[in-house]
């Protein structure tokens, strides 16, 4: 089974809004079994969406459109669906219903524009939208399907979660995915690595590298012709040739396999960060549960601070400079002490673009992992742009404690 995103809105178009509805329903496609075989992004213009629209059904069993449902006079989308399938729009009493409930507490909002929000397509089939006034359109189109969902991107999530998916059913074919992540190595030596490898696997069976800030995940994928059995025998080779620099055999962030390994181990972790300015409190507080492992955070972007709250002496400071292994064992330690955790990181760095030396050019971060059986630190070289620093310092953070944990 076959699917098609179409995305509708100028802001996709000119940068004002970056489109991350595609890559999460990309994700969840596949879980289902179903192949996605184009993204396209369209303007609010009647012309371009049913071209858009004529393209996808030559080719595609199902297709999701995200955007153009609000009320006001560029969302065009609902206009254009009728016109499309032949249809016109008359008022849906639950719809109604729905809305009227949702902004109950606040009346201001229930005006002429917002009743046009209970007006549907005669001939759609309108599911319920729990956490908005958006209805969600499902047209039937020979035995081709297209729904209509909303574009932002928290009310997107649960129409696809709730309504869509289900709705859909999950397909017949049989698509395995199976990632593992390494680092450590060049992607172009990994690829010499593997040379054999890939060569002597079955031509139903494609391997991807996809890199990123020091991570290189490696996706295994075949599209129905391989057993899960097959699949197995080809990600455990995998594994083997690649052990020396495996990290993980999950395709999970690693902040994610980090909460998960505190947490079977009743384990504790906090932060002291200087150059990544909170972007590591931010990831492993990111998810669900987080609050099981992770304790707090101080950034000690200025000197004072980290003289003042993580005890950092100005000699040292003086002597050694805040970019230091020095510095940043304190503050780990300071953190965990005060904080009372099982480990700790910080972090310490020069992101640019200014404020590099011949010593200690762009890009130089010092990292230090406070743990029960002591401290260490490490200095990175991490690029010249700031936020490419900080991702890599933040990536480079992660993987440390996972080699620490195992």
């Amino acid at each position: 089974m076959r699917a098609e995103i179409i995305t509708i809105g100028d802001e996709l178009l000119i940068g004002q809004v970056v489109d991350t509805n595609s890559a999460w329903i990309a994700e969840k496609l596949n879980e289902y079994g179903i192949e996605l075989y184009q993204i396209t992004s369209v303007h609010d213009s009647r012309e371009h969406i049913i071209a858009a629209l004529d393209e996808a059904f030559s080719r595609a069993d199902i297709i999701l459109t995200t955007g153009g449902l609000g009320p006001t006079k560029d969302d065009i989308t609902k206009h254009v669906l009728c016109e499309y399938f032949g249809t016109h729009l008359i008022e849906d009493v639950r719809v109604r219903a729905h809305i009227e409930q949702l902004y109950a507490n606040r009346p201001e909002v229930l005006n002429r524009l917002t009743a046009t929000q209970w007006l549907v397509p005669e001939k759609a089939e309108i599911l319920e939208n729990r956490v908005g006034s958006a209805p969600l359109m499902v047209f039937h189109h020979g035995k081709q399907i297209l729904a209509s969902m909303p574009g932002v991107p928290y009310e997107m999530k649960v129409a696809m979660e709730e309504q869509i998916l289900p709705y859909i059913g999950r397909a017949t074919a049989n698509i395995i995915h199976r990632t593992l992540q390494v680092t450590g190595i060049p992607e172009s030596s990994l690829a010499i690595l593997l040379e054999e490898y890939e060569a002597s696997m079955p031509s139903t069976l494609h391997l991807a590298y996809l890199p990123k800030d020091g991570i290189i995940r490696l996706r295994l994928s075949s599209y129905g012709d391989l057993s899960e059995d097959e699949m197995n025998h080809w990600f455990n080779e995998l594994k083997h040739l690649t052990k020396e620099y495996l990290i993980a055999e999950t395709d999970e962030p690693l902040e994610v396999i980090v909460g998960k390994m505190l947490t079977e181990r009743h384990q504790t972790i906090a932060t002291a960060e200087s150059c990544t300015g909170g972007k590591l409190a931010a990831l492993l507080s990111k998810h669900p549960g987080s609050s099981a492992f992770y304790y707090g955070s101080v950034v000690s972007y200025d000197n004072s601070v980290k003289e003042h709250l993580l005890e950092v002496p100005a000699e040292i400071i003086k002597a050694h400079g805040v970019v230091s292994e020095e510095v940043v064992c304190i503050m780990a330690e300071s953190i965990r002490k005060q904080i009372g955790t099982d480990f700790a990181i910080a972090t310490s760095g020069i992101a640019g673009p200014t404020g590099g030396s011949k010593t200690k050019p762009v890009g130089t971060v010092w990292i230090a992992w406070a743990t029960p059986d002591g401290t260490t630190a490490e200095c990175f070289q991490l690029g010249k742009l700031r936020e490419q620093i900080t991702d890599r310092a933040c990536m480079k953070a992660l993987v440390k404690l996972i080699k620490l944990l195992n």
